[in-house]
């Protein structure tokens, strides 16, 4: 038996390698046709240049400021920088002095009035004085345009005028390519020996003006050719920068905010960049008297005053103001902007921001809300937490004393669309 079955595997092992031979020897040759060259898949268009508004918001600010080295090259005197700072020091409230002609007292005012954000960089002057620049953002394109418009208008007709009566002079340098603006000069107010001299530059780009002060004393010695071409330059790398991100990034219009309940307690509404509650920016004013029935509202003298709405039960109100002229919600006020001595408001029956309301530190606002700026308005007495949106949306923090002090309580909050607030115009709106 063992043999039998050897053999057996012998001959079907025989068997097949002929078989496999013969299977072999019938084969095709070889196709000598190339393999066709796989199809490439289809390239991803690049996506198209954003051309919308250029809006910048937030921290997009800091593209705009330039190095400290950079600003030594072309202010002269200008030494020891602090760090730049999401803040801004306004001096005044929009008042001034006299000027002959009227557009020249745009050189001497303050670019920030009106503005939604900002971002700082100080230094020390020669004359102990304190030098800065400031990165301003405005509510749209047309705010910062309208305003850049006089300080052009000042560069071509200011080269002298009069200050309170005294002779005064402006020699400017200015620029205008690539959507970019740019004037920049030296300012003698008054006689040498009791008047002011100060270095002065603004950019204009999008929504933003960059704005920068030094003050000198003797001659001037900037080259306002070289510090124009400096700040213009810098504006010119941000709007490339804001190009690029909102290409790539395309701005998104937001979802609209759900109805509220205007019959609920007014401490269950929320406080948002639409508005509070069931009141929104923007709409007519006395829409907004209809959606809050039974509140009591206080009369107004004419449309544009604020108005007071308290609530049913007494225990809540909002200040309510419309567009300077017109009947749209320009903002809406929690609290107070300022106490002057009188107690705070009780919190607790109000609406809140994103879970901060009154009485809260504005440590809480700024972590809830990041990106914002610190405002000081030293004429007015106010401090104040800012944070916008792209299409100038406006929240405002204010604190019972500087924001600085750990711990500042918000005594007041405020939702306003900036594209409503007053424009702070200067000399060409007075002629």
């Amino acid at each position: 038996m063992p043999h039998a079955r050897s053999f057996t595997k012998l001959v079907l092992g025989l068997v097949t390698a002929g078989a496999l031979f013969g299977l072999s020897g019938c084969a095709p040759e070889p196709d000598s046709t190339p393999d066709p060259t796989p199809t490439a898949a289809p390239e991803t268009p690049e996506p198209a240049a954003y051309d919308g508004p250029l809006h910048f918001v937030g921290d997009e600010l800091d593209w705009f400021l330039p190095s400290e080295d950079e600003i030594a090259a072309v202010i002269p005197g200008s030494a020891d920088f602090a760090e730049p700072s999401a803040s801004l020091l306004q001096i005044g409230d929009g008042d001034g002095a006299m000027f002959s002609p009227s557009i020249c007292g745009t050189v001497q005012s303050e670019a920030s009035l009106g503005s939604i954000g900002a971002r700082s960089i100080t230094w020390k002057a020669e004359n102990e004085r304190q030098g800065r620049l400031s990165v301003l953002q405005f509510a749209d394109e047309g705010q910062a345009a309208r305003r850049m418009d006089d300080y052009v208008a000042a560069s071509e007709q200011c080269a002298t005028f009069t200050f309170d009566q005294s002779a005064s002079s402006f020699d400017s340098a200015a620029i205008d390519e690539d959507d970019v603006r740019t004037v920049v000069g030296s300012i003698e107010l008054g006689t040498a020996d009791s008047g002011f001299r100060h270095y002065f530059g603004i950019a204009s780009v999008g929504n933003v003006l960059v704005e920068f002060w030094h003050s000198y004393t003797g001659d001037s010695l900037i080259d306002a050719d070289a510090a124009a071409r400096t700040l213009h330059a810098r504006a010119a790398q941000a709007k490339e920068l804001l190009i690029g991100e909102l290409t790539a990034n395309p701005p998104v219009t937001p979802a609209e905010p759900p109805a509220a309940d205007a019959a609920e307690a007014w401490s269950e509404w929320t406080i948002g960049f639409d508005g509070i509650g069931p009141l929104r920016l923007g709409e007519d004013i006395d829409a907004a008297m209809a959606a809050v029935p039974g509140t009591d509202i206080s009369a107004a003298e004419w449309p544009s005053r604020p108005r007071t709405f308290v609530s049913p039960d007494g225990s809540a109100s909002l200040v309510i103001s419309a567009q300077e002229e017109g009947k749209a919600i320009a903002s809406i006020l929690v609290g107070k902007i300022s106490l002057y001595g009188e107690p705070s408001v009780d919190g607790a029956m109000l609406p809140r921001a994103a879970g901060v309301g009154i009485g809260d530190p504005i440590e809480k606002a700024m972590a809830s809300f990041p990106d914002g700026t610190s405002v000081h308005v030293v004429a007015a007495g106010l401090d104040f937490y800012e944070v916008s949106t792209r299409d100038g949306r406006v929240l405002l923090f204010f604190t019972e004393h500087d924001i600085a002090t750990p711990g500042a309580a918000i005594i007041g909050i405020t939702a306003e669309d900036g594209t409503l607030r007053r424009e702070h115009y200067f000399g060409a709106y007075l002629e």
